[in-house]
């Protein structure tokens, strides 16, 4: 027997210790199809509202949310998705977004919302301005008339984690969306949702970048300093936090090395004129590099521009590569020579690729040539924080809707 609507209601439930951030407790939980014309205009407006408030340029990562929900790129996505099959969206989605990344719960709503669903999001429970201005943006506009039913399919929520709401959403859900480390998957995993439900997991994951030095060395002025403030957006902007974050640069050396000292040059340069750096982020970096030092023997020599960044060799590509990170501008390279030397190395652990100087086309066919569990998403320097509907090799609208097959 399946679950009666009223059910769903999460009135019907008492709601003490939630804390609604924005939207209402839900109410309207019918499926709409994917892409539908009162959730993309929806978007749209509120792309519009957040950028027509000044204080979005406060925070950067604010900003790409607007980019994303503006009419021109649901209007790409909602072409490329047309025509595949009759979908309709899957009920309610239960997101638990992460800590470390302030905007992430906002992506993940909208793919809800996008593949259809009602969304309940639960916030982290540390606060951040962002997530407070984003929801007084986004109340705004539940707030019009012609936005009454997506208010009623959304609840962002904040709560301790002693509750007991996890698991009543989760009893209720269609969908469950876990956005964490390692740890905290398993725990929230061992809480059961519905058997139809379906659970989608984003888990702690490690990422890497590759320049072709030639190709470093033979830009001008301008061109370094746009491709060294795209790596500083990719990295420095989120502390290295992101797991798409590139960890550990790889070169495609040439004979002087000259590529690889204009790069670093200018992103120091960047980095002095832009990166918040107090005395705990110097320390902490500084502990993680000696921490590194003593567990992997494969580092070798530490190249420090000031305090603001360091750059530490990696004699050779080593199984468990993955668990050697750096935040905070701490960084770490090796000469790369070939896939080859990768195939036993790249694990599931292995999430973005980011590149400059190579064909993204010729990165993907060596994944597959290798046959890789590893590297989901390749994309040019700059668009690592880029999270888009294809996220962990998961199509989320297509698994957040369901198919009707009709014959």
């Amino acid at each position: 027997m399946g679950i009666r609507n009223e059910e769903l209601r999460i009135k019907n439930v008492k709601t003490d210790g939630l804390n609604f951030l924005a939207g209402e407790e839900i109410k309207n939980f019918s499926p709409l199809t994917p892409y539908s014309d009162n959730v993309c205009n929806f978007l749209n407006d509120f792309s519009a509202e957040l950028l027509k408030d000044s204080r979005y340029r406060n925070f950067p990562d604010a900003a790409t949310v607007a980019f994303f929900a503006r009419a021109g790129n649901i209007k790409r996505l909602k072409k490329n998705f047309a025509g595949k099959n009759f979908r309709i969206g899957r009920g309610l989605a239960f997101h638990i977004t992460p800590s470390n990344i302030p905007v992430q719960f906002m992506f993940s709503y909208f793919f809800g919302l996008l593949a259809g669903n009602a969304n309940i999001v639960r916030v982290a429970s540390k606060n951040f301005p962002q997530v407070d201005f984003l929801c007084e943006v986004l109340n705004k506009i539940l707030a019009k008339d012609e936005y009454k039913k997506i208010r009623e399919m959304t609840s962002i929520v904040r709560y301790d984690r002693e509750s007991d709401w996890t698991k009543i959403f989760s009893s209720k859900c269609h969908v469950r969306l876990i956005w964490g480390g390692d740890s905290t998957i398993e725990n929230i995993r061992k809480i059961p949702i519905p058997p139809r439900a379906v659970e989608l997991v984003f888990a702690d994951r490690y990422s890497l970048a590759i320049l072709d030095e030639n190709s470093v060395e033979n830009l001008n002025e301008t061109e370094l300093n746009r491709l060294a403030q795209n790596f500083y957006n990719d990295t420095y902007l989120v502390d290295q936090n992101a797991c798409s974050s590139p960890q550990l640069i790889l070169w495609k050396s040439s004979e002087s090395f000259h590529g690889r000292e204009k790069f670093w040059s200018a992103v120091e340069k960047i980095v002095h004129e832009k990166y918040d750096f107090p005395p705990i982020k110097a320390t902490t970096k500084y502990t993680n590099f000696c921490q590194n030092a003593i567990d992997f023997p494969q580092t070798e020599k530490l190249f420090k521009h000031d305090n603001f960044l360091y750059r530490v060799n990696v004699s050779e590509p080593f199984e468990g590569i993955e668990n050697l990170r750096g935040k905070f501008g701490l960084f770490y390279e090796n000469n790369f020579s070939s896939w080859q030397d990768w195939r036993e190395i790249v694990s599931e652990k292995f999430q973005t690729l980011t590149y400059f100087g190579f064909s993204p086309k010729d990165l993907a066919e060596e994944v597959i040539k290798n046959n890789w569990l590893g590297i989901d998403r390749i994309v040019p320097i700059g668009r690592a924080l880029d999270i888009g509907i294809f996220w962990d090799g998961y199509d989320l609208i297509g698994q957040m809707s369901r198919v009707i097959d009709a014959q």
